[in-house]
């Protein structure tokens, strides 16, 4: 072997580049510049300052959660991440007595035009209440819907990533869910979908990213791919995208006690053009950063624009 000649150097140069091109890693692509992108990196001060960026907070009464609860708009706040200074951070603050009088759930949606594309968000799960007796079924999420026209509705659309803290539906302990959508009606309850469960305590800060392309919806958690659903739950209509965070009624407490739970979120982000990796999200949100862009939102409404939909 010691006496092959080397003859790459006398290739033409293009040639070489080409070459070097074919065999670069796929991991090295990140969103092109013409993609259809949202992004927010959650840097207001208020609501007010949110919801000129297209953002929704819900105050319509209804499901999911404890029956006639309220749903408000002050649980949703803006704050100082207490592990870097330098960066905000979004967060969803619910309470509860047990009672619906007392109950607060809290949810805020951003505009009706996601289909197809990478949803990806970094998230903060809290396991245990700010205060109070621990214990109640607690739903912490980021998630896609569309509304519900009408009972069973084959048009419906929707893509869940929801952690319960103290488990629930026939789940014991932590348990994130992925969950596609084909339909479903309130009364009596007939849920038509797809899901599966990641049992892990999701304490911390975490990564979930969405790849929805070809019939296939895929769900990520930090990296690791733990679901994926196939056509018959594909979605076929615009969705929002939200974060909510809400009591699964049969699963609360016996208790008058108040407790309140929050979770946070740094940033969101979707491309509809391109199937991105949990790497890949990561190193776009990176470059977004270190050009200091806050908020960027290159994604056309549907025609005719739909209404923001935050609500069931």
């Amino acid at each position: 072997m010691q006496h092959t000649q080397n003859t790459s150097i006398r290739l033409p140069f293009f040639i070489i580049a080409l070459a070097s091109l074919l065999v670069s890693p796929v991991n090295s692509v990140i969103a092109k510049s013409n993609d259809k992108v949202m992004f927010d990196d959650f840097n207001y001060k208020t609501l007010s300052d949110a919801e000129k960026n297209g953002w929704v907070a819900r105050t319509q009464v209804g499901h999911p959660g404890i029956k006639n609860a309220t749903w408000w708009d002050e649980g949703i706040s803006f704050h100082v991440d207490q592990s870097d200074a330098n960066n905000s951070v979004m967060r969803l603050t619910s309470k509860t007595d047990g009672s619906a009088e007392n109950t607060r759930h809290t949810q805020i949606c951003h505009q009706r035009k996601y289909l197809e594309g990478t949803y990806a968000a970094r998230l903060y799960f809290n396991d245990e209440p700010d205060f109070g007796p621990d214990g109640d079924g607690i739903v912490e999420t980021f998630y896609t819907i569309s509304p519900l026209e009408a009972p069973m509705d084959k048009n419906y659309s929707e893509m869940d990533f929801e952690y319960l803290a103290n488990g629930g539906w026939g789940v014991k302990g932590n348990v994130l869910f992925s969950t596609s959508w084909e339909t479903f009606q309130l009364e009596p309850w007939t849920p038509v979908n797809a899901h599966d469960t990641y049992k892990k305590s999701l304490q911390g800060w975490n990564t979930v990213v969405l790849q929805v392309f070809n019939d296939t919806i895929k769900y990520y958690i930090n990296g690791h791919l733990f679901s994926e659903h196939g056509s018959d739950v594909y979605p076929e209509v615009a969705m929002s995208m939200n974060f909510n965070l809400w009591f699964i009624p049969e699963a609360v407490l016996n208790s008058t006690e108040p407790r309140q739970y929050h979770q946070e979120v740094d940033w969101v982000y979707f491309n509809a053009d391109s199937a991105l990796s949990h790497k890949q999200v990561e190193q776009a949100v990176a470059s977004l950063r270190k050009q200091q862009v806050k908020q960027q939102d290159t994604v056309p409404h549907w025609q005719p624009k739909l209404d923001s939909y935050c609500g069931l």
